[in-house]
């Protein structure tokens, strides 16, 4: 009996220490209810409202989302590793989940997880619990046909939930179609070299699109972490209503 409450006990604290090396949750209220925001890592976050969770690109470890509810809707923007991690769909529990993905991803799934997933192309919308997922196009430019990231193949997301716009990037520059988003309550924005933008990239477009809130994710290139102290000071510098959240995505 003492080395089953010792197992436990050991289990617990793991759990708690792991989790204190997350970011702590951010609440966006809603219409209908309050919206969970929670960090995990580099492009990787989990939205929860209601009943609801919400895994967009899951990465990095099933060890990373102890404590969270296992997902009911799973977001994928790309085909790339840090965003179709099939090590970490595998550990994670998917069973009850529904896969809302591009087109390119769907192909590379198991059989398993392909019956439970619906592929969308940029422009195209779908409803799922009251939550209408748009697909949005995400580019690196100049377009080329060596394009680390071509245009038409991922999606970054916009997510209509009570009320709210929560837009998501996934892997692009400043497109004119990033540019052009509008009553975006909720931006996740990259900002990585030479993969995506760079910091004056990323203040610039958000300076134009203007978010209620925006937080920089994604953030780790070539050259390790971006300045995002310097986004923040960029985009507050030109005077906007945005609101610019810094959170340690990259918690050792």
């Amino acid at each position: 009996m003492k080395n089953i409450l010792t197992i436990l006990i050991i289990l617990s604290v793991s759990t708690c220490v792991f989790s204190q090396n997350r970011a702590i949750p951010d609440t966006i209220s809603t219409e209908k209810g309050e919206l969970i925001i929670q960090p995990i890592t580099h492009g990787t976050l989990v939205l929860s409202w209601g009943d609801q969770m919400i895994y967009i690109d899951p990465y990095g470890g099933a060890e990373r989302f102890q404590g969270l509810e296992d997902p009911t809707l799973i977001l994928i923007t790309d085909i790339h590793g840090d965003h179709l991690n099939q090590k970490t769909l595998n550990a994670l529990d998917t069973r009850r989940a529904q896969f809302v993905v591009p087109q390119a991803v769907k192909e590379k799934l198991p059989e398993e997880m392909k019956r439970r997933s619906v592929a969308i192309e940029n422009g195209q919308t779908i409803v799922f619990e009251e939550i209408e997922i748009l697909a949005v196009p995400m580019y690196n430019l100049p377009e080329t046909e060596d394009s680390r990231h071509p245009k038409g193949r991922g999606n970054g997301y916009i997510l209509s939930i009570g009320g709210k716009r929560i837009y998501v990037s996934g892997d692009t520059e400043d497109t004119p179609e990033m540019r052009n988003l509008q009553n975006i309550d909720v931006a996740f924005v990259c900002m990585n070299q030479p993969y995506t933008m760079n910091v004056d990239q990323a203040a610039s477009t958000v300076i134009e699109f203007q978010p209620s809130v925006v937080y920089p994710f994604h953030y780790r290139g070539k050259g390790g972490l971006s300045d995002i102290a310097s986004f923040k000071k960029k985009v507050e510098a030109a005077g906007t209503s945005t609101e610019v959240r810094l959170r340690d995505w990259y918690p050792q």
